[in-house]
């Protein structure tokens, strides 16, 4: 390429992967692999030859996933009778699957010049019964049959592959837990996991993991490396960056000035960036003591929570399992005042997670005050969507609106709920009811305003611990607030997944929203609309759908003609 050549986006970014493909030529005077990796990075292979599970606690910019990559090679290089396998790459980019893929070809063309070139192919992947979508992934393939393979973000088709997984810079993982138990089910087949990572808060799944594998709650064949910014120092990371600069025709700066100028660069985060030390809570969206300042409503609490064979008892069963928590419903109901405004959240769940249900009044000065919440625990929809309409029934005439989690089965009860009270299609459309799917966009637009509400106590919410727990479960992941794929359990050892932050935020946003109103009166399926005494208020075609089967037609409708 000539001087005057203009250099494309292609051509910078292969120049890069070349360079990356390259070792150092001022390390490669015929010097074996120990002498090449300084003290610590030896250390990790060392670690990782003799444990099936290794968790490595690092600095920031001490060359350790530059070692992993000699590692990498070194086993998918083996033939299987030697301990070969495939090595599987995780990182949260598609920019780091491609740098690791770079820095194993450099170690392969050190080791084994025979190993095939970098290449690129796209990945199946299906998304909990969604259609398939293609990842972009890098691999290289060996003589031996095994190959590395890097990925931009893990493919649930993790489950059933086998060999040694890595997991890069894990803190900053969305799901690393679940990710975790798909790479455990490897170990099971004589394979490895390597989860490498700086700190990103004591509350993070990282930290506790490191805390699980140093308390031998992982077994003896887990094990913990941690390497400090000084310990890198001490083994000699100064004098390596000095010596490779010197070879590029760059003098490097002293190497106590160095050593400041990095500490400088990290400022109050030098703890947690450069030696180890998890900040306490970094990553938590809202402080303990400020949620307990706002928890200072009368708001009751209802919970219920029905057995595994609800479904195979018989209707009568049913109703009486039901039959408390309506009664009490009912009579928290008729104590909600109708002299102000309400909003209503609801985040669906159906069997790991709560349904949770939280109403919000919107008080003359703006103040949102919580009324009640509803947790609703292995609840099936139907029973779910009766417990819905008997809040919005109450406050249907001073009702703002009302955000309905619409994501996956979700949608079903928004749909529903939707189709009696007005289904919002947009900002300025009439409907009451929101249905939201939630993505990074409707999380960084619509949390905030939350915190914003907590911050300057235009919020309160009633006193409930677990409440506290799931508030405090909402993390910034990667600068957007949001609960992690992380379930805590609550003190009946019951598993929660922040359930009742997402309502709450639900709620929310349904108050801040422009309320238009609709002009709609829907055709009565019964001339008749009186309930039925001692039936909970209910209309007839209501107690009917409650009690029928659904392979009963509803009243009035039969059959036509014979099977």
């Amino acid at each position: 390429m000539t001087a005057t050549e203009v250099i494309t986006d292609a051509d910078w970014e292969a120049q890069r992967a070349a360079d990356r493909q390259m070792l150092p030529n001022v390390l490669d005077q015929s010097m074996e692999l120990p002498h090449v990796l300084l003290s610590y990075q030896q250390q990790l292979l060392q670690t990782t030859a003799h444990y099936q599970f290794v968790v490595c606690e690092k600095s920031r910019r001490i060359g350790m996933t530059w070692a992993v990559g000699a590692d990498g090679v070194l086993t998918s290089g083996l033939a299987r009778a030697e301990g070969g396998m495939d090595t599987l790459y995780i990182g949260f980019n598609l920019d780091m699957a491609r740098e690791f893929i770079d820095t194993c070809a450099m170690w392969a063309k050190a080791f084994m010049p025979a190993a095939s070139s970098v290449q690129e192919f796209l990945f199946k992947d299906q998304d909990d019964g969604k259609e398939d979508r293609d990842i972009q992934a890098f691999r290289i393939r060996f003589a031996s049959g095994f190959e590395i393979v890097a990925l931009s973000s893990k493919p649930r088709s993790l489950r059933g592959r086998q060999g040694y997984v890595i997991f890069d810079e894990a803190a900053f993982h969305d799901e690393l837990e679940e990710m975790l138990k798909a790479a455990n089910a490897l170990l099971m087949w004589g394979g490895k996991v390597l989860v490498i990572s700086t700190h990103d808060g004591d509350a993070n799944a990282f930290n506790v993991l490191v805390r699980q594998v140093n308390e031998g709650e992982k077994g003896d064949t887990a094990k913990v490396v941690r390497v400090t910014f000084n310990d890198a120092v001490d083994a000699g990371l100064y004098e390596r960056i000095a010596l490779i600069q010197r070879a590029q025709g760059r003098e490097p700066m002293g190497k106590q000035k160095w050593i400041d100028s990095t500490h400088a660069v990290y400022g109050d985060d030098a703890d947690e960036e450069l030696h180890c030390i998890a900040k306490a809570g970094t990553g938590a969206w809202l402080s303990a003591p400020l949620i307990e300042a706002r928890m200072n409503a009368e708001a009751p609490c209802l919970e219920l929570e029905l057995p595994d064979d609800y479904l195979q008892r018989t209707n009568a069963q049913q109703k009486e399992l039901m039959r408390l928590f309506l009664e009490r419903l009912e009579k928290v109901l008729s104590a909600v005042p109708l002299d102000v405004l309400y909003a209503l959240g609801f985040d669906f769940a159906r069997v790991s997670d709560l349904s949770v249900l939280t109403l919000l009044a919107i008080e003359k000065n703006m103040h949102r005050r919580e009324a009640l919440s509803i947790e609703m625990r292995n609840v099936p929809g139907n029973e779910q969507k009766l417990i819905v309409g008997m809040v919005m029934e109450r406050i249907r005439t001073r009702c703002v609106g009302a955000a309905f989690d619409a994501t996956g089965m979700g949608w079903t009860v928004a749909e529903d709920v939707g189709r009696k009270f007005g289904l919002k299609e947009g900002d300025d459309s009439p409907g009451m009811v929101w249905a939201i799917k939630f993505s990074q966009d409707w999380y960084r637009i619509n949390m905030p305003p939350l915190k914003t509400a907590f911050e300057e106590a235009t919020i309160s919410i009633g006193r409930w611990d677990p409440h506290m727990s799931d508030l405090r479960a909402v993390k910034k992941v990667r600068g957007i607030p949001r609960v992690p794929e992380i379930r805590e359990a609550d003190a009946k050892g019951k598993k929660r997944h922040g359930d009742y932050a997402i309502a709450l935020a639900l709620a929310h946003f349904a108050s801040r929203m422009r309320w238009v109103e609709i002009d709609y009166t829907p055709v009565p399926n019964n001339q008749n609309r009186e309930p039925h005494s001692g039936q909970l208020g209910m209309t007839a075609d209501e107690q009917d759908a409650l009690n029928r089967p659904w392979w009963n037609p509803p009243l009035g409708t039969a059959m036509r003609g014979g099977l």
